[in-house]
């Protein structure tokens, strides 16, 4: 199934009209054209089944043919990462974390971070890319940056795991997940978390975890953390 994504469109509508750069994309690119079916999703939870009505470049009509609704997991992930020296690994951490079933992702700024100045934009558009190739119908929110001192004040509620390199007592991620909670993991930035930042986690009631044996790159903690917190729901 080919999955399109608009976050305008309401389970209530009779019609629906893409706007101009995905009609074009519609159009000219996949060449559809009337009759043809396309299935739509508002990334709230709501798979659109329609009819293009009308197919130009400059305006895609489509007729709302059937609504479904898909309920929401009974837990969430929330990933928050520390940007990657190297643009495409944190994009590529994005993409394959919404593929695998992320909610929530907010870049932080630590102590050790090389990359402090985030641009959503171009990241916004690579999430709505992996949620359409992976046919999901919840779209991750995609906070802005925040600094560790302005995130680790938080109230937050459900589990808490900081995953870093120190040689202390660390937990293995798998053996510590309470299934179908709210989940919170913060993963540093290359050069780790420094002592302060782990000390304040751990006071905030942050649960130290490891997920594995060997040191592992920023984003590939990050996503092997998803995995781990999706399967074992």
């Amino acid at each position: 199934m080919q999955l399109f994504y608009s976050d305008t469109i309401e389970p209530h509508q009779d019609e629906f009209n893409f706007d101009r750069e995905e009609s074009k994309h519609i159009v000219k690119v996949l060449r559809k054209t009337e009759g043809d079916s396309l299935h739509i999703t508002n990334g709230k939870g709501s798979l659109f089944t329609s009819m293009i009505t009308q197919a130009s470049e400059k305006r895609c009509v489509v007729k709302i043919k059937n609504v479904d609704f898909f309920e929401p997991r009974p837990f969430t992930i929330h990933l928050v990462v520390a940007p990657t020296k190297m643009n495409d690994r944190f994009e590529w951490f994005l993409e394959k974390a919404t593929e695998i079933g992320v909610d929530e992702i907010t870049p932080i700024i630590c102590d050790h971070s090389e990359r402090k100045i985030i641009k959503t934009e171009r990241l916004k558009k690579l999430i709505i890319s992996a949620l359409k190739q992976s046919n999901q119908y919840y779209l991750p929110k995609l906070n802005e940056a925040i600094h560790f001192p302005d995130f680790i004040s938080k109230d937050i509620e459900g589990q808490k795991f900081i995953a870093h390199c120190e040689e202390t007592n660390k937990k293995e991620l798998k053996n510590e997940i309470q299934p179908k909670q709210n989940y919170t993991l913060l993963i540093g930035p290359e050069g780790d978390f420094s002592k302060s930042e782990i000390a304040t986690a751990l006071r905030k009631g942050y649960t130290a975890v490891a997920m594995g044996n060997t040191r592992l790159r920023t984003e590939t903690a990050a996503i092997i953390g998803c995995h781990t917190l999706v399967i074992m729901n």
